[in-house]
């Protein structure tokens, strides 16, 4: 989110950044069309053989710390890229392309076929669930806001914005879990809508909003480094009594079925050990508490049924 060098575009973004020589689908490839099936039935390619043959996957990202970003020297970062080049590397697809795109545009554009995955950090959710197949649970959350240095507004979580009347001006990425979250609460009036985490934190860095809201290992790490801004620690938020146990995944088109199981079998010989797991992430301020516990399924969270989890 905060960064040095922010690339920004929308769904036609910015040109793909290449690591490495081979060029990726074409826009023209289509959920349906050649190429971007899921068996490869016909004579057809699946995804997954197209993809191995071109030795190349295109990732749209939202530039997301300490996700999903590009670096000063240009180059990808972060805990979902190093997942993504270890799992696509063992499948035979050395080199990584990455386009960035606003948060709302990285689901249509991943069904028009623009990328092949979206490697974001993306909540499961039963909204999501209907629009794009997740893989396995890769990373559990929980949620902070971002506030100026000393905390003047006393804030605590969502609760204490809610309870202050509409006098704290909150910042939401739209299309983001917490902006949900919001919503569930019964909806909040003083509220700044950004499209990104990063003009999310500079709202709150210029004094046009109180508080920023999103998950706690990116706010933690952004602002390590940002003294007019902390943190008020982490939170997992409670709707209805219910706490609203969350975990991200890679996204997938729901035709790709073979790309998908494919994924989930090498996914699971990292989430497996928590050694291998920690290897890839902890640089990127990831712990064992974001490993997801072996029995949290996909399915559960894509049917919302969040009192199983408690």
């Amino acid at each position: 989110m905060i960064r040095r060098t922010l690339l920004t575009g929308g769904i036609a973004g910015i040109g793909a950044l290449a690591l490495g020589g081979l060029a990726a689908c074409s826009s023209d490839d289509k959920p349906g069309n050649g190429g971007s099936g899921g068996t490869g039935g016909d004579g057809e390619q699946s995804t997954l053989e197209r993809l191995q043959a071109a030795g190349t996957v295109k990732l749209a990202i939202n530039g997301e710390q300490p996700y999903s970003w590009v670096d000063e020297s240009g180059e990808a970062a972060g805990a979902t890229i190093a997942i993504h080049r270890e799992i696509f590397g063992a499948l035979g697809i050395e080199n990584i392309e990455v386009e960035q795109v606003d948060w709302d545009s990285l689901i249509p554009g991943l069904n028009a076929g623009r990328w092949d995955v979206v490697s974001a950090g993306m909540s499961i959710t039963p909204e999501r669930c209907e629009q794009a197949a997740f893989s396995d649970p890769e990373i559990m959350y929980t949620t902070t806001l971002a506030v100026p240095a000393g905390n003047p507004k006393g804030l605590t979580d969502l609760d204490s914005v809610m309870a202050s009347g509409g006098d704290v001006r909150l910042a939401l990425q739209s299309g983001a879990i917490e902006d949900g979250y919001v919503t569930a609460l019964g909806g909040y009036d003083n509220v700044v809508n950004v499209d990104s985490a990063a003009s999310g934190l500079e709202t709150v860095q210029a004094g046009r909003a109180d508080c920023f809201t999103l998950t706690a290992v990116s706010l933690e790490w952004m602002t390590s480094s940002m003294p007019d801004l902390e943190t008020t620690g982490a939170f997992v938020q409670v709707i209805d009594g219910i706490k609203q146990i969350g975990a991200g995944a890679t996204v997938f088109r729901p035709g790709d079925t073979d790309l998908l199981d494919a994924y989930n079998t090498e996914l699971a010989k990292i989430t497996g050990d928590e050694a291998t797991y920690l290897g890839l992430v902890e640089e990127f301020g990831f712990s064992a508490d974001n490993l997801p516990p072996s029995d949290m399924t996909t399915e559960q969270l894509c049917t919302g049924d969040l009192e199983a989890l408690q």
